[in-house]
């Protein structure tokens, strides 16, 4: 459909909630939409025709009136909508919102989520490899805020202190790299090569590449 408008969400919704026995009204105050029912709390839908920052401010705002507050969305059409939903899910559950969206060409409606207390889990795994890689860096050698690209991990610094070596010994056995450097895990990093630092030189025994020399001149 063309020119779709916020007020073309308003009859699914309105039709849907009556469904479930609620009575629906608009533009209530500077509410969207609000539905009664018995002795229920209302509940506060606010219609935009896609996420926004804006949409969610105003949610968090409305939950001073009602717990029961949900956002409610067109359902795009683009390939990025599904990824869009799924974020903005986990942002409404964290935020105790409801999310709602409506494909207008047909009125379906589909709720992704009901308002509700968040409580988040916490991953000990992720926890525990947070901490390891904290332990592992030397120093402080990214600026918070960059990009992925060209960041300094624990494992880069591990293969750049393998590269120095390499580069100062000739080709060597793992075990030699190992004891020289500290790095438990040399002979792995050099077979697996991550980086294509490394060339095999013989069984166990690695040598710099020129893609590793090329790192060198340039990776401080």
């Amino acid at each position: 459909m063309g020119n779709p408008r916020e007020t073309d969400l308003y009859p699914p919704i309105k039709a849907l909630l009556e469904s479930q026995g609620y009575q629906v009204k608009s533009e209530i105050g500077a509410v969207d939409v609000v539905a009664l029912r018995g002795d229920d709390p209302p509940v506060i839908i606010e219609l935009k025709l896609g996420f926004s920052l804006s949409l969610i401010h105003q949610c968090v705002a409305r939950q001073s009136l009602s717990d029961d507050v949900y956002m409610a969305v067109a359902q795009g059409q683009t390939k990025g909508f599904a990824k869009a939903v799924k974020d903005n899910k986990s942002l409404a559950r964290r935020l105790g919102l409801g999310l709602i969206t409506v494909r207008l060409r047909d009125g379906h409606v589909q709720i992704h989520c009901d308002p509700a207390p968040f409580q988040p889990r916490k991953s000990k795994l992720r926890q525990s490899r947070l901490l390891r890689e904290f332990a592992r860096r030397s120093g402080d050698p990214n600026t918070g805020g960059q990009t992925r690209q060209g960041l300094m991990t624990a494992y880069r610094q591990d293969a750049l202190k393998i590269a120095h070596y390499l580069k100062e010994n000739g080709a060597s056995k793992g075990a030699m790299v190992r004891a020289a450097t500290g790095i438990s895990t040399a002979t792995r990093m050099m077979a697996q090569n991550h980086y294509g630092w490394f060339d095999r030189h013989a069984r166990g025994i690695y040598r710099l590449s020129a893609q590793g020399q090329t790192a060198l001149k340039t990776v401080p």
